[in-house]
C-alpha cells in the first residue's frame, strides 16, 4: 500500500528523499525515531519460533475492545427538581429527605459543582442565573428565560421534550409503554400470522424453516383470535386478502431521490452522532442516517438507543439541491416534502424488524426520510447473533425481513445497505441483489419493495481494509440498471413483478421506460475527494455516492464535492470545525458535567480519524487515498502538528482549548490500541 506524499525537509542522518520516497526535501524538518531499546534486544537475540510470537504479541495492534471512559460526574450531583427552578420554588422532592441529591442550589454551586468554564459564554449558570433581593432582604437565585424560546416544561413526564432544536425524540409515556411492553403493533402481528399461513402451503414452506416461521408468531404481541386452533385452521386466502389490502404497498409509499448532486453521509456507529451530523450537513451533506440501532432495545424503550434515532431540526427540512439530471427523478417526487434524515436498525428475526420499524414509524411519523436495514455490520458481536452481515447468507430470512418492515412502515421507504459478501473472493451481493429487486427466488415475481440499496464494496471478513472494489460496485450497479429495466420485460408473464410492490413506480407520465419502477444504487468505500467522488459518478454506474470514513476525516469532502475543487483547510479552519463540533454536543447534551463530559468524549473519537487528515498543501501526489499512512510530519505551525498527531493525549489538548480541563475521573481509551501510547491504557 502506498503512503501518502508529504513533503519534507531532509535530515543529514534522516530518511532520503526523492521519487521513491513519501518524503520531499524543502519543507519540513522531522527529526528521525531511534530504534527503541526493545528493538535493539529483539534484534541481538537469535532467530527462533518463541521469539517470533513474542514480537507478534509487543506489537501495540488491534482495538480496545472492552474500553472504560471513567465518568464526568459531580461529586453530588444536583436534584432534578431543583435544576431549572428558582431557588426559593415551593415544588418539593417526590423522595423528600431520602433523595441521595443536593437540594440546596447555593450549597451545590459552592462545594459541588466544579467552575464555569470560560471557554463559551452563554451555555453555563453564570449566564443563566441572577441574585435577586427582596423587599425583606433574602436573596435569591433565580432563571434567566430565554424570552425568544418557548417556556420550559417542568413536568416531570415530558422531561425528555424539552430539547431545543431537537426532533424525533421519544416522549415519556411512550417509552413506558415500550419498557411495559403495552405499546401495540398490530401491521407486525398481522404479517407474521401472515408469514404462519404462508408455512402451512409446502409449496411455500422453504427447507425447514416451519420452526422458525413459528417462533415468529409467539413474539407476536396479539393473542391468537378465538385460540390457536382455530387460528391454524383459518382459511389461507382469507388471511392473506384481509392482511394485504390492510397496508401500504411500496409502490404507495413516499418516493425517494437520489442523483449525483446528493451526497450521503454514511450511517456511522459511534461517530455518526447527532453533532458531527450536523457539522456535516452544514458543510453540505445532503442527506444523513442515525448510527445503527439494535432493534430489541428499540423495542424494550433503552433511552440509550432511542438517543441513537434523536436528529437535528436542520436534518427533517427539505434537502436543498437542484436536481441536474432528470433520469432519476421518478413519478411524483415531491422535494419540498422530502427530508434529509433516515434511521438504520439491525435485526436478527423477522419480528425483531418488524415491531421495530412499526414502533419508529408510529411515534416518529415525520421525523424519517426512510428506515434502512443494515446487512453490512461486520462487528462480531452483532454477525454472530445472525444480524448486520450475517444476513446475507441468510436471503430467505432477510426476504422476509425487508417484507415486513414494509408491510408495517406505512409511507415510510425501506432501503437496505449490503457488503459485497461475507467472504473474501466469494461475493453474493448480486445474487442477493437479484432477488431484492425482481424477488427471482419465487416462482412468481414478487420483490421486495426496497427503494434503495447500498452496496459497501468490501466484505465482512475484509473489514475495513485494502481497499473498496469499486470494479465490483461498477458491475453491480450494471446489473441493477438491467434488472430495472428487466420489470418491464418481464410483463405479462409468469415471472412479472407485483408492480404494486416494487418502489419508486413511474406511472402516468410519458418518459421512457429506463425511469420505471426505479430502485437506486448508491456505491460506498474509500471516497475521500471530489476527485473520488466524481469519477464514481461518472464511471461506476451508482446513483449517489455514500461516505463515511472520509467524512470522518475531513467533513469539508462535502463541500469540496461541491466547489469541484480542493480545500486546503488551515489549522485555524479545521479548529474552528472542532469548536462548532463542541458547541454542538452541548446543545445536544448538555451543558453540565455529564453533557460537557459527554461531548469531550465523542469529540475525542472523532479526533481519532481527523488525525489522519495531511494538508493538501502538503502532498506531492493528488488526489490523496484514504488507506495512505504517511510518517510523522510537522505541520506548517505548531497547531497543524498538534492536529496531526495519533497520540490521544493531544486530542485531549485539543479538546480543552474549548471544554476546558477534563474532570478528574475522565478516561479515555481508544479504539485503536496503536493510538494508546499510555502503559497503563495498553495493558
Amino acid at each position: 500500500m502506498d503512503t501518502a506524499q508529504v513533503l519534507h525537509e531532509a535530515q543529514p542522518d534522516g530518511p532520503a528523499t526523492g521519487v521513491n520516497s513519501p518524503l520531499k526535501a524543502g519543507v519540513f524538518d522531522v527529526k528521525p525515531l531511534a530504534p527503541s531499546k526493545r528493538k535493539q534486544e529483539e534484534e541481538e537475540s537469535p532467530p527462533s519460533s518463541n521469539n517470533k510470537k513474542a514480537k507478534r504479541r509487543d506489537k501495540n495492534q488491534g482495538q480496545n475492545k472492552a474500553r472504560r471512559f471513567g465518568s464526568s460526574r459531580d461529586e453530588v450531583g444536583l436534584c432534578s427538581t431543583r435544576a431549572k427552578r428558582n431557588e426559593f420554588s415551593p415544588d418539593e422532592c417526590p423522595f423528600g429527605d431520602k433523595c441521595k441529591f443536593e437540594h440546596d442550589l447555593r450549597r451545590y454551586l459552592r462545594e459541588h459543582k466544579r467552575p464555569d468554564l470560560d471557554t463559551f459564554n452563554s451555555q453555563f449558570v453564570g449566564s443563566h442565573s441572577t441574585e435577586v433581593e427582596h423587599e425583606d432582604g433574602r436573596k435569591e437565585l433565580v432563571l434567566i428565560e430565554d424570552s425568544t424560546r418557548e417556556p420550559i416544561k417542568t413536568n416531570e413526564a415530558l422531561a425528555e421534550e424539552v430539547e431545543a432544536g431537537v426532533v424525533n425524540a421519544l416522549n415519556y409515556a411512550d417509552r413506558i409503554r415500550l419498557t411495559k411492553k403495552n405499546f401495540p403493533t398490530p401491521k407486525s402481528d398481522a404479517y407474521l400470522q401472515s408469514i404462519i399461513h404462508s408455512a402451512q402451503d409446502p409449496a411455500e414452506q422453504g427447507r425447514g424453516r416451519k420452526e422458525e416461521e413459528k417462533a415468529t408468531l409467539r413474539n407476536s404481541s396479539s393473542p391468537e383470535p378465538n385460540g390457536g386452533e382455530k387460528a391454524q385452521s383459518m382459511d389461507k386466502a382469507d388471511g392473506r386478502a384481509g392482511y394485504t389490502e390492510s397496508i401500504l404497498r411500496p409502490s404507495e409509499k413516499r418516493r425517494l431521490y437520489f442523483g449525483a448532486e446528493t451526497p450521503v453521509l454514511a450511517p456511522l456507529t459511534t461517530q455518526g452522532n447527532l453533532p458531527f451530523r450536523r457539522l456535516c450537513t452544514s458543510l453540505g451533506a445532503t442527506f444523513t442516517y442515525s448510527e445503527m440501532a439494535m432493534s430489541m432495545p428499540l423495542l424494550q424503550g433503552q433511552k440509550s438507543e432511542w438517543a441513537l434515532i434523536k436528529a437535528d431540526e436542520s436534518e427533517v427540512k427539505p434537502p436543498t439541491f437542484t436536481i441536474k439530471s432528470t433520469s432519476n427523478v421518478v413519478f411524483d417526487y415531491d422535494q419540498a416534502s422530502d427530508l434529509r434524515f433516515g434511521a438504520q436498525i439491525a435485526a436478527n428475526k423477522p419480528w425483531l424488524a418488524c415491531k421495530a420499524t412499526e414502533a419508529l414509524t408510529t411515534l416518529l411519523p415525520q421525523g424519517l426520510r426512510c428506515v434502512d436495514l443494515n446487512v453490512g455490520c461486520p462487528i462480531d458481536l452483532v454477525y454472530r447473533e445472525g444480524a448486520g452481515s450475517a444476513l446475507m447468507d441468510s436471503p430467505h430470512k432477510l426476504d422476509k425481513i425487508l417484507r415486513g418492515m414494509n408491510a408495517v412502515s406505512g409511507s415510510t421507504p425501506i432501503t437496505v445497505k449490503i457488503r459485497t459478501g461475507t467472504k473474501d473472493k466469494q461475493p453474493t451481493a448480486q445474487k442477493l441483489v437479484d432477488r431484492l429487486i425482481l424477488g427471482t427466488a419465487h416462482n412468481h415475481g414478487d420483490p421486495c419493495g426496497v427503494a434503495a440499496i447500498t452496496l459497501h464494496g468490501r466484505s465482512r471478513q475484509q473489514r475495513y481494509t485494502r481497499s473498496a472494489d469499486w470494479d465490483y460496485i461498477s458491475s453491480t450497479a450494471e446489473l441493477v440498471k438491467n434488472l430495472n429495466a428487466k420489470a418491464d420485460a418481464l410483463a405479462d408473464t409468469i415471472h412479472e413483478p407485483d408492480e404494486r410492490d416494487q418502489a419508486n413506480p413511474h406511472k402516468g407520465s410519458s418518459s421512457s421506460s429506463n425511469n420505471n419502477k426505479k430502485v437506486f444504487f448508491l456505491g460506498n468505500g474509500d471516497v475521500y475527494s471530489h476527485v473520488h467522488y466524481n469519477d464514481h459518478i461518472t464511471h461506476s454506474g451508482v446513483d449517489a455516492v455514500m461516505i463515511a470514513r472520509g467524512a470522518l476525516i475531513k467533513p469539508w469532502v462535502f463541500e469540496e464535492i461541491s466547489t469541484g475543487q480542493y480545500l486546503d483547510k488551515s489549522s485555524s479552519e479545521r479548529l474552528r470545525y472542532i469548536e462548532q463540533f463542541c458547541r454542538n454536543g452541548l446543545e445536544a447534551w448538555g451543558s453540565d458535567e455529564i453533557g460537557v463530559g459527554q461531548t469531550r468524549r465523542f469529540l475525542l473519537e472523532w479526533l481519532s480519524f481527523a488525525c489522519r487528515y495531511v494538508p493538501i498543501g502538503l502532498l506531492e501526489v493528488l488526489p490523496p487515498e484514504i488507506q495512505d499512512r504517511p510518517p510523522r510530519y510537522r505541520g506548517r505551525d505548531e497547531l497543524e502538528t498538534l492536529m496531526a498527531s495519533d497520540n490521544y493525549k493531544d486530542w485531549i489538548k485539543l479538546s480543552e482549548m474549548f471544554l476546558g480541563p477534563a474532570h478528574k475521573d475522565f478516561r479515555f481509551e481508544p479504539k485503536h490500541k496503536s493510538n494508546a501510547y499510555d502503559a497503563q491504557v495498553e495493558g
